[in-house]
């Protein structure tokens, strides 16, 4: 009986040593593939790494993890409509399969989906906010975005009519949509300027507009956009995501 307790104790003791030791090393990992994240897509900050599963030591030895998940928290993507950058906030990744290197030098995601935020802010430097002619005598440019409920935008247009600015912007409720690798305002109808009757093509290179979201890490695609309270939430998804190498 004491040769058996004395062993079971030997088992807990190792059981105890393992799991610190599998904890340990996924916490290096971690911080590595963090560290050649940030490298790859030259972010401005370290991003967050969470590998799941256990035991991790046993995927590492597979040359395989099973599921990822990779945070960032304020993304630049380098290329949109006119060759602007646009902030992208809280970017949450899901990554399942992952192959990758002994020293994380190269690893790529099977799959992987996701979520983001498009701050109203953001949004609106793409939105014709230069003053344009839109009818003989009418000028009008977009000044502000913002939730207009039901998962539509609203969009706020200044005027001026015949030398008078309207004393107060005109709102439209618009539905934003992806089309290929951009995210696309388009006003449900048409707002009124000061009882001027306006050309549909003019008043619609004011408050329709669109945002390229092409250089998204490891090269995921837009999915789908809503609008929310804060802005418009995008959902990415991707298949053979490179995270780093």
């Amino acid at each position: 009986m004491r040769a058996l307790r004395i062993f079971l104790i030997v088992v807990v003791i190792l059981g105890v040593l393992f799991v610190i030791v599998d904890r340990v090393a996924v916490h290096f990992a971690q911080g590595q593939a963090a560290d050649r994240l940030r490298t790859t897509e030259n972010l401005s900050a370290t991003p967050d790494v969470s590998i799941n599963g256990f035991p991790f030591l046993t995927q590492l030895a597979g040359g395989s993890l099973d599921d990822v998940e990779v945070g960032i928290k304020d993304y630049q993507s380098t290329t949109g409509t006119d060759g602007r950058s646009i902030r992208i906030d809280d970017l949450n990744a899901h990554m399942k399969g992952v192959e990758f290197a002994g020293d994380f030098s190269s690893a790529t995601a099977a799959t992987a989906d996701g979520t983001a935020t498009i701050a109203y802010d953001e949004l609106l430097k793409t939105a014709k906010s230069d003053t344009t002619q839109v009818a003989p005598g009418v000028t009008a440019r977009v000044v502000g975005l913002s939730d207009g409920g039901n998962g539509k935008i609203k969009v706020s247009v200044e005027a001026t009519v015949l030398g008078a600015k309207l004393p107060n912007p005109v709102s439209v409720l618009s539905t934003v949509t992806v089309k290929g690798d951009a995210v696309q305002v388009h006003a449900d109808s048409l707002p009124k300027l000061g009882g001027v009757n306006l050309a549909e093509d003019r008043v619609r290179e004011i408050t329709d507009f669109q945002q390229a979201i092409d250089q998204l890490p490891g090269g995921i695609k837009l999915d789908k956009v809503q609008a929310a309270p804060d802005g418009v939430e995008i959902t990415v998804k991707g298949s053979n995501v490179r995270l780093a190498g």
